[in-house]
């Protein structure tokens, strides 16, 4: 019962390499645990697939069940093409969508496809592609956008400070909003110029994480829709840069780095103790 781990600036996964269709929520909550298991912001469970070069789970360290993750996504296109012999450009099935991935020299690339913004492809019960909600006295700009699973953008001037916002309170409340019956990724942003955009993570069932490539896109789809960058942009996060490009028929594409952590072996009493 192997799993081998990677991140992608900060952003930890876990590949299992133990024997499919044998982890349930409970063992997936034990195992991403920080202190009592080896600690990961999800597991990728390799599938097979039979519309796919490759199928994967995505699993949340809550042990629900992710539609898609950008940095999840290329940390399991490192294993497969480095640990599995998988060719240079292939396509993996998570379950609920195909993207393609393409294993560069020092970077890898997804491609996300393209945003949505009508509630029911994000989804979302109400339209709120623009609305204004208060929190704790706070009122923010809020955008709802699917890029394969659910996002609520929250913008702010560029000359807000982010350690000055309770960003992590809010993220955790506009996560179980109702809007959103599956809930969903919510992040803070500011537009630092017509190329660069800061931003926050708080992410669905794992909660504030260092960098995220599926809120990349979001981030990126929704300030590009409003004019605020131009097709290329670098997304800065407290654990690194992400870049993201978006064509002229709205397809995305996530770039970035994998580091290679290593490989643990479980313990079977740990697992089904």
């Amino acid at each position: 019962m192997q799993l081998w781990k990677a991140h992608g600036l900060g952003n930890d996964y876990l590949v299992w390499e133990g024997r499919a269709n044998t982890l349930n929520e409970g063992q997936v909550r034990k195992i991403c645990h920080r202190s009592k298991g080896v600690g990961g912001d999800g597991i990728l469970e390799p599938t097979k697939s039979m519309c796919a070069d490759f199928g994967v789970r995505i699993w949340n360290p809550d042990g629900s069940v992710a539609e898609k993750s950008g940095n999840g996504l290329r940390i399991f296109a490192h294993w497969l093409h480095y640990e599995k012999g998988a060719p240079h450009s292939f396509s993996i099935d998570t379950g609920f969508c195909i993207v393609h991935a393409h294993i560069l020299e020092t970077e890898i690339s997804i491609e996300m496809g393209r945003a949505y913004w009508k509630p029911e492809d994000i989804p979302c019960t109400t339209p709120i592609w623009k609305t204004r909600h208060t929190i704790a006295e706070h009122v923010l700009t809020l955008y709802a956008v699917g890029v394969g699973n659910p996002h609520c953008v929250a913008l702010f001037d560029s000359d807000q400070c982010f350690d000055d916002l309770d960003w992590v309170t809010w993220g955790a409340i506009l996560e179980h909003d109702r809007r959103f019956p599956n809930r969903t990724n919510v992040q803070f942003a500011k537009v630092l110029n017509r190329n660069t955009i800061e931003m926050r993570i708080f992410e669905r069932g794992a909660g504030e994480t260092s960098a995220s490539g599926s809120s990349s896109c979001a981030v990126a789809s929704v300030c590009h829709r409003l004019g605020l960058v131009d097709a290329q942009i670098e997304l800065h996060m407290p654990g690194g840069i992400l870049k993201v490009s978006i064509d002229e028929s709205g397809e995305v594409l996530l770039l970035g780095p994998v580091q290679v952590v290593g490989r643990c072996r479980l313990e079977q009493g740990f697992l089904f103790g």
